[in-house]
């Protein structure tokens, strides 16, 4: 399988290899079953969000946010709109700063909300504040890498 696509399932942490001519067909989990690429936005907790962002072979954009968090909360509906639009092309997630504060001191998260697209292992571009799903979408699309 040497064109398939690394993807990590943002329910079981399962890494699954999908055949990239397939990525349209809603692949699901080999481990779970649940549906990979079904754009949705998923919520990662530690490990999820770690091992996502090394192993996923498709642009990956981490939603870093907070429940306090006014402009987080009022973009939530915006970042899901992106997703559906992305999918799938790209994935979406979000994780919880407060309660992961371990993993926005490593991802350098300084203000929130703030959207960071990783792309096999690194992180690719990063913009800060709540944005319209219009903003989200063209984000991701300028600075995905061509060959996604």
């Amino acid at each position: 399988m040497s064109d398939a696509v690394k993807l990590t399932c943002a329910t079981c942490g399962q890494m699954n290899r999908v055949p990239r001519a397939r990525l349209a067909e809603a692949p699901k989990c080999g481990s779970c079953g649940e549906p990979l690429l079904d754009g949705r936005v998923h919520e990662l907790d530690g490990p999820g969000h770690d091992k996502a962002i090394r192993g996923d072979e498709l642009p990956l954009l981490v939603d870093y946010w907070a429940p306090w968090c006014g402009p987080c909360r009022m973009m939530a509906p915006e970042f899901s709109k992106a997703a559906k639009a992305l999918a799938p092309q790209a994935r979406l997630a979000k994780l919880n700063t407060q309660d992961h504060p371990d993993i926005a001191g490593r991802a350098r998260i300084q203000g929130i909300p703030a959207l960071v697209l990783y792309h096999r292992g690194r992180e690719v571009a990063r913009l800060a504040g709540a944005r319209p799903a219009a903003d989200i979408i063209a984000f991701v699309r300028q600075n995905a890498p061509a060959s996604v």
